[in-house]
């Protein structure tokens, strides 16, 4: 059921979208997104597909941050009709992330600095995050499990 919506959601969307050419579709390996139907869709539509490595929802802790801030400093006090309109703001705050915003993580230092390669940074970040190395669920990657779960 849950992929079913899934998919009707996606449908959605690409309805509306008026350009799909330059899509990329990135998701963590839930059930919803590794349906037969929901990887077809995009497929037929051509969309590139990308996925977390792990069924960890932790993996996509840094984009998810990096979209937050985006979106929260920068973006939030403008209205956007449409694709056309959008794309040059989220340039402009992309290149403001990487180039004008100082960073406490990397010693106060903006990432186009760092990875210029002139400065060391000095990491100033805590990790609590360990990784486990085994798979939660090691049949996650195994079409038969998911085909199963979408006849049940």
């Amino acid at each position: 059921m849950l992929s079913l919506e899934a998919v009707k959601a996606l449908k959605m969307a690409l309805n509306q979208a008026k350009d799909i050419d330059f899509l990329c579709h990135h998701s963590d390996r839930g059930l919803q997104y590794c349906s037969n139907e929901y990887i077809q869709l995009l497929e037929e539509r051509e969309i590139k597909i990308s996925m977390t490595e792990s069924g960890d929802p932790r993996d996509n802790a840094v984009a998810e941050r990096l979209n937050g801030i985006i979106k929260n400093e920068y973006l939030s006090n403008y209205i956007v009709h449409d694709l056309e309109e959008g794309k040059p703001l989220l340039d402009f705050a992309i290149r403001l992330y990487n180039e004008e915003r100082p960073h406490m993580s990397v010693g106060n230092l903006t990432p186009e600095k760092v990875h210029q390669g002139n400065v060391i940074a000095q990491q100033l970040w805590k990790n609590y995050y360990h990784k486990n190395s085994t798979i939660v669920n090691p049949t996650q990657d195994d079409n038969s499990a998911v085909n199963y779960l979408q006849d049940h």
